[in-house]
């Protein structure tokens, strides 16, 4: 059972006691990400990130690396459209250790003008590295063809001329806005008492002012159009969806059935129709991407040219017939206990315990646990699935989003006409 603390400068504890384990998992969740950036900023959120690493008015760089691995535990961070999260899991008497060298890192950073122009470099291969990725990439030319000009379609890491441009005055007026109290959630799972833990967090992180500003949304607008990028690569590496829903829509959890069943993994439809029986692809797959207020819906093939139209024209034939005819029993029995099951065998992960406590807390503003989910996806019914199937796959919400060689034209409104769309 968790348990919901508040700090007395009004940072957000999360923690869940685990038995059984022998270590703890620390996070600190962050509600900024690239979504709170604007043009004049763009990359900042994920190049904070890293400069946070870099020093702090108590340790070097290389100190906040060895003195957590030299007990063996590890240290890391990881920058969403949404939020930003750094964290840590340490064997359970290390807990100080790790409380420590986080709220350091929190409050005490440099942020020195040196180590950002270091880090620029890093950051800049790291992009050049991304863009070599076309599997990787293609996604987010994706979510620039549905959200053209809103942050949500914009890439996490920046533009190379995005990065170039970032200074310090503009890094540390963003830290002193988004590094708030409340857009801060801390979130452990694993051995501890809690008592103890938060007492510990509040020496630590709770003396702290920290005010900013929340951060306010605007809604993207969403296009369907069609994207057909040229990159010299063996194969056309394709993305089609739709608009999907905000994460607190109540139709979530039938989205979510319908996605494993139409490709969340190795026994979903377009897994065994593209790859297993037609052999056109070695990765296909679909997934949802919830954000506050809207959300995205895709499905992914990476296929050599010629079987371009084929693989396209399979996928659409897939969701026309989850649209017309819905989905077995059978399916989503099973769909439902691969679900359960996956989320059941990460309870025995403290990481899997601690980023569900931060993420739901800091999405929410309150905590969704995985018995929930369960009870939630086993209310749903053959009709809800075809019925989510009916409202987001509508023919004139569908986008199309390719990044290869050249391949011959597609009408993708005639062709989603012909699969009954």
């Amino acid at each position: 059972m968790y348990q919901k603390n508040i700090l007395d400068n009004g940072i957000r504890v999360v923690s869940e006691e685990v038995p059984f384990a022998n270590s703890i998992a620390l996070g600190v969740w962050v509600r900024t990400g690239s979504r709170n950036e604007d043009e004049t900023n763009q990359g900042v959120s994920h190049f904070l990130e890293h400069l946070l690493f870099k020093g702090t008015t108590r340790r070097t760089a290389r100190q906040i690396a060895e003195e957590l691995e030299a007990v063996g535990g590890v240290i890391n961070a990881f920058t969403t459209k949404e939020y930003t999260c750094f964290y840590t899991r340490v064997l359970a008497e290390h807990l100080d250790l790790a409380v420590d060298v986080l709220s350091d890192m929190l409050f005490n950073s440099l942020l020195a003008a040196e180590d950002i122009e270091k880090e620029k470099k890093v950051i800049l291969e790291e992009i050049k590295m991304y863009e070599d990725s076309p599997d990787e990439l293609v996604h987010d030319l994706f979510a620039q063809t549905i959200w053209p000009g809103h942050p949500l379609g914009r890439a996490i890491l920046g533009t190379y001329e995005s990065v170039t441009n970032l200074n310090r005055d503009i890094i540390y007026r963003y830290y002193q806005e988004q590094y708030n109290s409340a857009n801060i959630v801390l979130a452990a799972a694993g051995k501890f008492n809690t008592a103890e833990l938060v007492t510990k967090l509040q020496a630590a992180f709770g003396l702290k002012t920290c005010p900013g500003k929340e951060g306010e949304y605007l809604p993207p607008r969403s296009q369907a159009r069609v994207s057909i990028n040229i990159k010299d690569t063996e194969q056309v590496q394709i993305c089609l969806g739709v608009p999907g829903l905000p994460q607190d829509d109540t139709a979530i959890y039938a989205l979510q059935a319908l996605n494993n069943i139409l490709g969340g993994g190795l026994s979903s439809r377009l897994f065994q129709l593209i790859r297993e029986e037609q052999a056109l692809a070695y990765s296909v797959y679909s997934y949802h991407a919830g954000f506050s207020d809207s959300g995205l819906f895709t499905v992914y093939a990476g296929t050599s040219p010629d079987n371009y139209h084929q693989v396209v024209g399979l996928i659409l034939e897939e969701i026309a017939s989850l649209k017309n005819k819905g989905v077995t029993a059978q399916e989503l029995k099973r769909t439902k206990d691969q679900i359960r099951g996956n989320l059941l065998l990460g309870q025995e992960n403290v990481n899997h315990r601690m980023s569900r406590l931060g993420k739901t807390e800091l999405t929410f503003g309150r905590v969704i646990t995985a018995e929930e989910v369960i009870e939630r996806l086993n209310e749903v019914t053959e009709d809800d699935v075809q019925a989510i199937a009916r409202r987001i796959f509508q023919p004139e919400y569908l986008s199309l989003t390719t990044l290869g060689p050249e391949v011959e034209p597609l009408d993708l409104a005639e062709r989603a006409r012909q699969a009954g769309i």
